[in-house]
């Protein structure tokens, strides 16, 4: 998974994504600070997939990983090439989602690039330029289509649809809020539109707002447009997260975390929203080789997930053999579990469930 951090200069983005990849990308007090995106993969953490590794003591632990992309900080005019525009617009579009990070702490010592702290004006700058750009491809779409339904008239059909898009971006409103029937909505989806990409709003709360976001004017309001469009938001402090992230003792950690009223730091509660978002869930393989988490989407039936270890295991599918990890480790091993009669045999249409632990059996 490819999680691009989005923002307008200057409202903590580099700092978050320090805290969450540490990184080290520079953070500083003036635009621009990002030019070229910083990467930064984590792991993500799985207590079950720790526990399975414990058991095992395998050669090889592979827990499921992240790709966090810090984006160069948006200014109005990015659509026509303004500040860092089009290499801004580049970088978003091969991510999976976005995670769009908005000043909501008041801070006459940080300089905000629009002079005040106002969340919503700050999302429409970003979203408005984000749609700008997809009017300018959705165009050329629409052009190619017409062009194309001179020697096939089913391209009609396309034109028709990404108009009706047009209209609705002409709007200033999002893809991803475009009300359409489903095939059509299946026709839109393949058209690489950077508004149709699912957010999370990283709202960056002020060290005394964090354990109490309610109480912020400035993240209900933001609570309120991710609800509206369907986004996720994520109360978080990027200055917080920062100072927790240079705490290398576990237990320092999480006393640390305990006084500040954060039962999760901000990285767990990342990558639960961005799962819950993309609607993805892990399954889980074990032995003495190797311990390995592998993410899927919610609704994969066992062949398709057995192909995200080797296109071989799909193809050549037998049945998949699983236990839920519960099961597992009320039986502590795999054996105990045979003879309890936990382990299942499941076939082709067998839709994976979060947390299996499978063996898959195939031959090709």
């Amino acid at each position: 998974m490819k999680l691009g951090i989005v923002g307008l200069p200057n409202v903590g983005k580099s700092t978050l994504f320090n805290a969450i990849t540490s990184a080290g990308a520079e953070a500083a007090n003036y635009p621009f600070c990002t030019i070229d995106p910083n990467v930064g993969m984590v792991t993500v953490p799985d207590k079950r997939l720790e526990w399975l590794r414990d058991v095992h003591q395998p050669k090889k632990f592979t827990p499921a990983v992240i790709e966090f992309v810090d984006i160069a900080g948006l200014v109005k005019g990015a659509s026509k090439g303004e500040g860092l525009g089009n290499k801004f617009l580049s970088n978003i579009r091969s991510t999976d989602a976005i995670v769009h990070v908005v000043r909501c702490f008041e801070d006459s010592n940080i300089t905000h690039v629009e002079g005040s702290t106002d969340p919503l004006r700050d999302i429409e700058i970003i979203n408005l330029e984000l749609v700008m750009a997809d009017i300018e491809m959705v165009e050329r779409r629409i052009d190619k289509a017409e062009k194309s339904a001179k020697g096939d008239k089913k391209f009609l059909k396309e034109a028709e649809v990404f108009k009706g898009l047009l209209e609705h971006l002409n709007e200033g409103k999002l893809a991803r809020t475009y009300d359409c029937a489903p095939d059509e909505a299946e026709l839109i989806a393949t058209s690489d539109l950077l508004t149709l990409k699912k957010t999370i709003y990283a709202a960056n709360l002020g060290e005394d707002e964090v354990s109490s976001p309610e109480s912020s004017r400035h993240f209900m309001a933001v609570k309120e447009l991710a609800d509206k469009e369907g986004s996720l938001v994520l109360p978080i402090c990027a200055k917080l997260e920062a100072d927790i992230a240079e705490l290398e003792d576990e237990e320092e950690k999480q006393m640390f975390m305990e006084e500040l009223g954060i039962a999760e730091s901000g990285l767990d509660r990342l990558i639960q929203c961005s799962y819950s978002l993309l609607g993805l869930i892990s399954f889980l393989t074990a032995g003495s080789d190797e311990c390995r988490a592998w993410t899927i989407k919610k609704g994969t039936k066992a062949p398709q997930a057995a192909g995200k270890i080797h296109t071989d295991f799909e193809r050549g599918f037998i049945r998949a053999e699983v236990i839920s990890f519960e099961n597992m480790q009320e039986c502590q091993t795999m054996a105990n579990a045979r003879a309890k009669g936990m382990v299942r045999s499941e076939g082709k249409e067998y839709v994976m469930q979060d947390g299996d632990i499978v063996n898959f059996l195939f031959n090709v």
